[in-house]
């Protein structure tokens, strides 16, 4: 029953990021509006991590899955898909490569300045 009660949470601030989605005439994803309203409850107490933490922790776990449909939508338009290969292959590398480098320096810069608290 816990469990439904945490997902019944998630899902309902989804549903206000689909919200805000719609009211808000920017170029946002609805679920970085979810995101963004989750950090900020928990952030602000508003929301206990314990109340949502079980599920949460539960749906990380099967995110692999949830991959499955896009992975076969995208098998379904490979003749579409085969003259963007090299150039998404390229850039799929060199993002990769950028976002693991600004992701290092956000790490190293936190590390240091926990450090330097202590």
């Amino acid at each position: 029953m816990n469990y439904i009660l945490e997902l019944l949470i998630i899902l309902s601030i989804s549903f206000i990021g689909e919200l805000l989605h719609f009211l808000i005439p920017l170029p946002i994803p609805a679920s970085i509006y979810g995101l963004a309203i989750m950090l900020a409850a928990l952030i602000s107490g508003i929301l206990k991590l314990e109340k949502v933490q079980k599920t949460a922790r539960f749906l990380i776990d099967i995110m692999a899955v949830m991959f499955i449909p896009a992975a076969v939508g995208l098998m379904e338009q490979w003749s579409s898909l085969r003259s963007f290969l090299i150039p998404a292959a390229v850039i799929t590398v060199l993002v990769t490569i950028v976002v693991m480098a600004v992701t290092g320096r956000i790490t190293q810069w936190v590390i240091r300045k926990e450090d330097r608290r202590k």
